[in-house]
């Protein structure tokens, strides 16, 4: 496939952030709006292939930015066979930290695990970036100052991204300063301010934070029973929960919880082929326990910054001969629009999983045969899995899974 501005780009206007009105939705990516599986992995690998033969004899370090490229990045790291890791904004124990800023984003803080650098730049030639898109390069140019401080080794520099919107005068700067991009498509941001402006943003907006089935106190308590199981000791006998339970006394939710009792995470250095295996077993585990004969169209929903298992798994599936999508809950607050031409159309907000302080939303839910979430939260998340099974209610979808890693 030819990868083009026009097939590829949908701007959306960003919800109260004056340092950029608009966002540009790759309709491909599987973070905002569903794709099948198989088209996201094909436009991930056409990203790999435009550097595949440009580092041979070095040894590279992968790095995806959180949360949107997570996916991009685990997945060029893995057609390129390199290690990876990736940016974050959750807590990760037991670590140092570097930070840095994402200047336009809504939530500017980032960081990187001191750690793992430590012991990378010892052996590693050269850090690629991977990114979903690169409009000023400033992000990077952040990160890149801070690692030449911290890090007096001489390591070269690169960044890959799907699309690249940089004006002349941010391509000169990167070429003084040695540092290589590539990309499969070039981008002009000059109108999207203003196509962005130009959108109602009359589009349907759920709170799903609040109580909108009736019976909200049955799904925390069957929500709850599901988690107690899954977190029994014997992991044997309750590696599994189902919950039926009736809302609104109309629909029946069939709720299954499956914790596959296994984690590897990205956001510490990982070789990209263990990964891989990681998501194999991931998804052997969870196929295991679950019954999709009769089912034909699956959506798999990453969480927030763990996008690259899901996506795997969706392939998976997809190999099966189902109908399958793809997409991602986000911390990114964005208007929808009931225009046709708008890339959103519904927007349900939610708890977050990871933290019950945050908020987080999901667009364009449709009704699917099967929902299965995957996620990686850890502790207590009652309160988000409650708020997005109301968005999945909301939007006519009562068989739910929820696979824990």
């Amino acid at each position: 496939m030819v990868y083009t501005e026009q097939n590829l780009v949908r701007i959306a206007k960003r919800e109260n952030n004056p340092k950029r009105k608009y966002l540009v939705v790759n309709r491909l990516q599987g973070k905002h709006i569903p794709v099948k599986p198989s088209e996201a992995i094909a436009l991930f690998r056409a990203l790999a292939d435009t550097l595949r033969s440009s580092y041979k004899g070095e040894t590279l370090l992968v790095i995806g930015f959180a949360e949107t490229a997570t996916a991009i990045g685990a997945a060029v790291a893995a057609e390129l066979g390199t290690d990876y890791i990736q940016t974050t904004r959750e807590l990760v124990p037991d670590v140092e930290e570097l930070y840095f800023s994402e200047e336009h984003s809504h939530a500017t803080e980032q960081k990187l695990v001191k750690n793992d650098l430590d012991t990378a730049v010892k052996t590693i030639d050269r850090i690629l970036f991977v990114e979903d898109e690169v409009t000023t390069g400033k992000t990077i140019l952040n990160i890149i100052d801070i690692l030449r401080k911290e890090y007096p080794k001489h390591i070269k520099f690169s960044v890959a991204s799907i699309l690249n919107g940089m004006d002349k005068a941010a391509l000169a700067n990167y070429e003084r300063s040695g540092i290589e991009l590539f990309w499969l498509v070039k981008t002009d941001h000059t109108p999207y301010t203003g196509i962005a402006e130009s959108y109602a943003g009359d589009g349907i907006y759920v709170d799903c934070r609040s109580s909108i089935v009736t019976d909200h106190t049955a799904m925390e308590r069957a929500v709850m029973d599901g988690k107690k199981a899954l977190l029994a000791k014997d992991a044997s006998a309750c590696k599994c929960a189902e919950v039926q339970m009736t809302i609104d006394a109309t629909k029946q939710l069939d709720l299954k919880m499956i914790n596959v009792w296994k984690q590897m995470n990205a956001r510490r250095t990982v070789k990209a082929a263990a990964y891989q295996q990681y998501c194999e077993s991931l998804y052997e585990d969870m196929i295991s326990q679950m019954d999709i004969s009769s089912t034909q169209k699956i959506l798999v929903l990453g969480t927030e910054e763990f996008m690259y298992p899901a996506l795997y798994t969706a392939s998976k599936l997809e190999a099966l001969g189902k109908r399958v999508w793809f997409h991602a809950t986000t911390r990114s607050p964005i208007a929808v629009s009931a225009e046709q031409d708008y890339a959103l159309h519904t927007r349900y907000e939610l708890v977050s999983l990871y933290d019950n302080r945050r908020k987080t939303y999901v667009y364009n839910l449709q009704k699917y045969d099967t929902i299965v979430i995957m996620t990686d939260a850890q502790g207590e998340t009652t309160e988000g899995i409650c708020s997005l099974i109301q968005a999945l209610l909301c939007s006519g979808n009562d068989h739910i899974i929820f696979v824990f890693s």
